[in-house]
Formats: structure tokens, C-alpha cells, sequence
């Protein structure tokens, strides 16, 4: 069962994005997605050899709400959403989102995002924080800024690119 139903912009005769709870039975597909995205090492601050287990651990962990993009019987993408920090900061969520290769431009990344803002609105959250955005992700920098995020925050070189070297980070943050 699906969360949502066709975006606008879906190209005609596609089948539509739905975003739906991950379960168990995804664990594998789930990792087809991470680990091309660990192993480049470019935008996330995993390291570059975690393994199957620890990956799936770590995007299953406790506090982690977990999703997959589905289209078709194809599995698109998927997100977390958790608290971003506990106590006086519980009212702030958190997101990582990973698309699998080769979909760019198809709106995975915004069907996941806007699934999580509602989300993450439902949940009570008041706000949403990315915490380390890497700065040569500009595609995922135009997504969050085109739905309100603001740069908040600049970490210089805080990133080691693996091609580019020393790049800055960015600390994001949207009011829901």
C-alpha cells in the first residue's frame, strides 16, 4: 500500500512513485541502493567499506522511520526520518535519502522529500534539519532549497570528497 499517488510531473504512462513503509523483505533491495552511494563516498559521511550488515543497521536503527520509493515493482529509492537530537531538541526531525542509480530527474528525490515533510509534520515535528549536506551535492542542494530549506550554516572543508578532496558542508534547516 502506497502513501501518496502520482506527481504531477510523472511523465505519461509511468508508473506512479508511491512511498510506503520499508519492511524486512526490502533489506535487499534497500541495500542495492546504499551501497553504490557508500562506496563512492561522495555525499554521505559513511565510510566507504561499511558493510552490508552495519549499513542496514544503521538505516534500520531504532528512532528511524524507514521508507522505499516504489514504482512499479521496481524499488526507486529510499529515506529515514528519526528526531534529530533528543531532549530540547526532539522537535526537529532528520533525514537521509538515497536514490538508486540512474534515476535522476524522474522526482524521487522530491516525492521522498515531500513524503517526509508530511510526515514528519504528522509526527509533530515542528521543523527539519539536514545536519551535513555535502556542498557538491548541488542537485540535493536546489531540491531542499526549492522547498524552503534554508543554509543556516556553513562547515568549510569539513568533507573529505574523495575526488575533489577538502569540500565545505552545509547545515539546512526548514520551519514545518
Amino acid at each position: 500500500m502506497c502513501d501518496n499517488s502520482t506527481r504531477p510531473e510523472q511523465s505519461e504512462g509511468a508508473d506512479p512513485i508511491c512511498i510506503r513503509q520499508a519492511t524486512a523483505g526490502d533489506r535487499d533491495t534497500i541495500w542495492s541502493i546504499l551501497e553504490p552511494t557508500i562506496r563512492a563516498g561522495e555525499t554521505y559521511t559513511l565510510p566507504r567499506e561499511l558493510n552490508r550488515d552495519d549499513a542496514l543497521a544503521f538505516w534500520f536503527s531504532h528512532g528511524h522511520d524507514t521508507f522505499v520509493a516504489v514504482s512499479g515493482e521496481a524499488t526507486l529509492g529510499t529515506y529515514f526520518l528519526r528526531e534529530n537530537y533528543g531532549g530540547g531538541g526532539s522537535h526537529v526531525a532528520n533525514c537521509g535519502y538515497m536514490t538508486r542509480a540512474g534515476t535522476e530527474g524522474r522526482g524521487v528525490g522530491r516525492a521522498m522529500l515531500e513524503h517526509s515533510l508530511a510526515h514528519a509534520r504528522a509526527r509533530g515535528f515542528r521543523a527539519m534539519q539536514f545536519n551535513f549536506v555535502v556542498s557538491t551535492n548541488e542537485r540535493a542542494v536546489r531540491t531542499w532549497q526549492a522547498y524552503g530549506f534554508e543554509i543556516v550554516g556553513r562547515l568549510p572543508e569539513a568533507f573529505a570528497h574523495p575526488r575533489l578532496g577538502p569540500v565545505d558542508a552545509l547545515v539546512m534547516f526548514k520551519v514545518l
